[in-house]
């Protein structure tokens, strides 16, 4: 008589924990902390008589809304990362039934709920980036369809947000000035072409699942042309804008800075999909580094702008 066989290892109804840490991708929270810290640094004030809100914003930019945006992400992305990237935790089934999705719900709400400790520009911030994770992310919008929109909210949610809540929460919830908004909206042109980088490993399940990223619309060298391109554009703008606020040191740098990326993304250029990580791994922190330089100019600026402000 034939018996079924005896199930050693049952399905699991709950993901483990490094599961969910997988989904939430801590490896990916380090550019909006970045820009929040930046942003931090541009608004002139004491850091360390403020501690508290720098930790506070911290967990709110990188454990709390990025990690919730990468678990919409993975969640509507479950059906391409089949094709792209079958290991990931929802499509190998280490993330059973709609765990994923749960979650994704669940870091979002409270990801809000931490922002109303952060005054209202920081809850203002915090929501216009959620709203931007999940447009990028869930139908109808489903931004990503489309790099150049998908690109542009994650660029604006990863940098200039983050920035401009990091220099609004330091001023008390004050407006954090012309001088942030423009290098925070430049680096997040930058940041379009960063996100850009990401998506010459995905160009066959893109492409198959009719996902328009700039590699799948524009083929590998024309993508890799795009991204460069507003990558160093956006950069030496930052230059002539330092530069011009009679701050020649900190643009210098960032020229340099620039400058140095150059012969990655020559090569890169030549062989997009094999270089891609490349730059990532090479070019982008050079990219960041310039940010924080030019926050640490704007924070020269403050004491002037005070003295023209007393007067």
């Amino acid at each position: 008589m034939n018996t079924p066989p005896i199930a050693l290892n049952p399905p699991r109804k709950r993901p483990a924990l490094g599961t969910v840490a997988e989904l939430l991708k801590p490896i990916t929270w380090f550019p909006p902390m970045w820009a929040f810290a930046c942003g931090v640094v541009a608004s002139g004030q004491d850091i360390g008589a403020h501690w508290g809100l720098l930790l506070l914003g911290l967990v709110l930019t990188g454990p709390l809304v990025c990690a919730s945006s990468q678990a919409v992400n993975d969640w509507f992305d479950r059906h391409v990362d089949a094709i792209n990237e079958p290991h990931r935790p929802i499509p190998s089934g280490r993330m059973p039934g709609r765990w994923g999705l749960g979650i994704a719900v669940g870091w979002t709400l409270l990801s809000l709920l931490w922002a109303t400790l952060m005054g209202p520009w920081g809850f203002a911030a915090c929501g216009l980036a959620i709203a931007l994770s999940w447009a990028y992310s869930a139908p109808p919008l489903r931004l990503k369809k489309n790099g150049w929109w998908g690109n542009a909210a994650c660029g604006l949610s990863y940098e200039g947000l983050a920035w401009l809540t990091g220099t609004a929460v330091m001023l008390g919830g004050a407006w954090p000035g012309p001088h942030s908004l423009a290098l925070a909206l430049l680096y997040s042109v930058g940041a379009h072409g960063i996100m850009t980088l990401n998506d010459f490993k995905a160009i066959e399940g893109d492409l198959r699942m009719g996902i328009a990223s700039l590699p799948a619309q524009l083929g590998a060298k024309g993508a890799a042309r795009v991204a460069c391109w507003l990558m160093v554009m956006a950069q030496l703008a930052v230059v002539m804008l330092l530069a011009f606020w009679q701050l020649p040191w900190h643009a210098t740098a960032v020229l340099v800075l620039t400058l140095a990326q150059w012969p990655l993304m020559v090569k890169f250029l030549q062989h997009p999909v094999e270089r891609a990580l490349h730059v990532s791994a090479f070019g982008v922190p050079m990219f960041v580094t310039g940010m924080m330089v030019s926050a640490w100019g704007l924070r020269q600026l403050q004491p002037l702008q005070q003295l023209l402000e007393a007067t």
